[in-house]
Parts: C-alpha cells; structure tokens; sequence
C-alpha cells in the first residue's frame, strides 16, 4: 500500500488550520512575536484568496494553461508551505528558544513532500502542486523573517511550551487517521458555478480540447468525487 494518499492529508485545510490558529494565539500572546502572528494571519488569508480565485478563474469561466496543465494553484501545497513551515519554525523556538529557519528548513521538507503526494494521487499536475507549493514558502518566508531570533522563557513556561511539538504531531496524527474527507473542492465549484452562472464546471478536459464548446459537458456533482483542492 502506498503512503502517499496519508501523506496528502497533512496538506488539508481542515487539519492545518486548526493548528496554525493555535499558533498564533501562542505568538500573539508574546510582545516580541505579535507581528509575526499579524503576518502569519495576513498570509493566509492572502493564500487562500489567491488560490480560490485561480480555482473560480478555471472552474467557472476556464482560464488555464493548456501548455503547462495549469487550472489553478494546489490549496493543499499552498497550505502546507504556508502553515507547516511556521508552525515548526515556532515549534523549534518553543523547544529550544531559537532556531527559527532550522524549523522552517524542516517545514519545507515536509511541505515539499505534501507537495509531491499532490502528483502521486493524481489531483494536480507537477505545475499546480509548484505553483501552490511556490506561494505558500513565499509567504512562510515573510513570516519567519518576522519570528524573534531568540525566545527566552522562565524554566516553568519552557517546560509547557516544550509539548507544543508534541500536541502538534498527536493532532497530525488524528487529523491523517479520523478526520472526515475534506469538501473544500465541492465548495469550491459551487462558488464557481453561482458566480459565473455555469450549470457544470470546466474540467482538465476542456483546458485541452480543441474547441471547447465541442467537449460534451460533464454532469455535476460527479459520483464519488473526490476534494482536489
């Protein structure tokens, strides 16, 4: 059995988020970290805005790329950067009171390779899983740069925020195991479908036929559809 559909799970919006706002409310709550946690705020939703807006373009009107097999940036791999690569950035100042780009070195790691399972299961082409995986570190970075080189603490709070890394991998953990099938993809069409008053969405199929108008609609919500976000 393959790993990569577990592995493209730590990319889903509905397990991430939860934990980047735990985040901010630990950054939040330190004077020296409150920008950082403004950024960090900013930059998601700027990611999510961007990346919806690439979806609805494509889904409700099909403006892509046909050469590159782009129909809008992967939220998975824009949420992965944008929420991984801070979030062990902060946990690595929590454990140690420094090492913020260490963090943020693992993050990329992982987020990279949520980036790639995004390919592997078939939901995005290699363009759209760089474009989302290229946002999301682009405004991590903004974010880290804003993290407080050092974090000092008192014995007792360095102790309590040394379990921050562990409740963030029980939490992954539980997200990856029991957390039902995201449908951020269905509302996504949805959105796409009322604003440009389409009755089906514009697929992958359309982006590559000549003409389109002559490629058969496709009826919708498909049987068993899966989130592509």
């Amino acid at each position: 059995m393959t790993l990569w559909p577990l592995i493209t799970r730590l990319g889903e919006a509905q397990i991430l988020l939860p934990a980047a706002a735990l985040a901010l409310l630990l950054l939040a709550q330190r004077q020296d970290s409150r920008a950082a946690a403004l950024r960090w705020a900013l930059a998601l939703a700027l990611g999510t805005v961007v990346t919806t807006a690439s979806k609805v373009a494509f889904l409700g009107w099909g403006l892509g790329i046909a050469t590159l097999d782009f129909t809008g940036f992967s939220g998975h791999a824009m949420y992965a950067a944008s929420v991984e690569i801070p979030l062990l950035a902060t946990c690595a100042l929590a454990l140690s009171g420094r090492g913020r780009w260490a963090g943020a070195v693992l993050g990329t790691l992982l987020a990279g390779l949520i980036a790639v399972s995004r390919v592997e299961v078939g939901a995005h082409s290699v363009s759209e899983a760089i474009a989302g995986f290229v946002l999301g570190g682009a405004l991590s970075a903004w974010v880290v740069a804003a993290l407080p080189k050092d974090w000092p603490a008192r014995p007792a709070l360095r102790t309590a925020l040394s379990l921050a890394p562990l409740g963030l991998a029980l939490w992954l953990a539980v997200g990856v195991a029991w957390a039902p099938p995201p449908i951020t993809h269905a509302l996504v069409i949805r959105l796409s479908l009322a604003l440009s008053g389409r009755e089906h969405p514009y697929t992958r199929e359309h982006l590559h036929a000549t003409p389109r108008a002559h490629l058969p609609a496709r009826a919708w919500p498909p049987a068993g559809e899966t989130d592509l976000a």
